[in-house]
């Protein structure tokens, strides 16, 4: 460990100097900085290349359990510890979550629906259970508003919009565009929370069009909404919150949602498949 220690440290300080330090030999490191790598600091080696590039495929945002299994599904046999301590050696680190801002607009009278989703944040089959949400973002300029919609089968984001009003034409733009990509039949489960956007007359009438059964969180309840409040928190780590206008949180949100998170970002809900592998696979 002393040896390595020089050997990364020496393009700042002299040999002489960090040997002296670390009361080591100048011969004894010049002897082993000499020797043939060993197979298993080869094989290390191999496998720092395809950590980074599995990091950086992960837009720098994959962790540990993300980069091991990106690696297992190349076929490549390799602890998670080893992982770890590869990613460590290099300062890899992956984003950690936090929670998200919810913009719930609670106050109003508007019949709302019970909680029949219930926690069941799983779907055994497609066009079962939809979550919906919305969320804030920032820009110079003032703020925007994300609505989403996420598939619980696959957590394929199915519908979203962006708005700098925060009304039901913003959630009901997003219910289109999920309706308009997944045609699903009568019985799905829509679930949201108690916010007058949803629990609006045009919302609740889009939804009986369809034949979609509403369910809602309980007040002030961010756990009923869990997979949601997720999503969002993941986008807000992974991508950010603030822009520099609002194009440009328009062109990045489709880069993230439709170009990166749908189709590429591996999802341990999932068995850390990306959402469209995921349902290529089960179809």
């Amino acid at each position: 460990m002393k040896f390595e220690f020089i050997r990364a440290e020496r393009a700042y300080f002299s040999d002489s100097r960090l040997c002296r330090m670390l009361k080591v030999s100048r011969s004894g490191f010049y002897a082993w900085s000499q020797r043939p790598a060993s197979a298993r600091q080869r094989e290390d080696a191999q496998l720092k290349v395809l950590v980074h590039e599995a990091h950086q495929k992960g837009r720098c945002t994959y962790g540990s359990p993300r980069i091991h299994r990106a690696l297992r599904n190349q076929g490549v046999r390799v602890g998670r510890n080893r992982v770890i301590r590869l990613m460590g050696e290099d300062q890899l680190v992956g984003r950690a979550r936090r929670r998200y801002r919810g913009t719930t607009m609670s106050e109003h009278q508007h019949p709302v629906a019970g909680n029949l989703l219930d926690r069941r944040f799983t779907a055994q089959r497609p066009n079962e259970r939809w979550v919906g949400g919305t969320t804030e973002l920032s820009t110079p300029g003032g703020k925007l508003y994300l609505a989403a919609i996420v598939y619980l089968y696959s957590r394929f984001v199915v519908g979203w919009a962006l708005s700098a009003v925060n009304d039901r034409h913003l959630t009901l733009k997003a219910l289109d565009m999920a309706l308009r990509h997944r045609c699903p039949a009568e019985g799905l489960l829509h679930h949201s929370d108690q916010g007058s956007t949803y629990a609006s007359e045009d919302y609740q009438h889009a939804l009986a069009r369809h034949g979609i059964v509403c369910s809602m969180s309980r007040r002030g309840n961010c756990y009923d909404n869990a997979a949601m409040e997720s999503w969002f928190s993941a986008l807000k780590n992974e991508l950010g919150e603030v822009f520099v206008s609002a194009n440009d949180a328009k062109v990045k949100l489709f880069d993230y949602i439709e170009v990166f998170y749908n189709q590429q970002r591996l999802h341990s809900a999932i068995g850390y498949a990306a959402p469209a592998e995921f349902e290529r696979a089960a179809a």
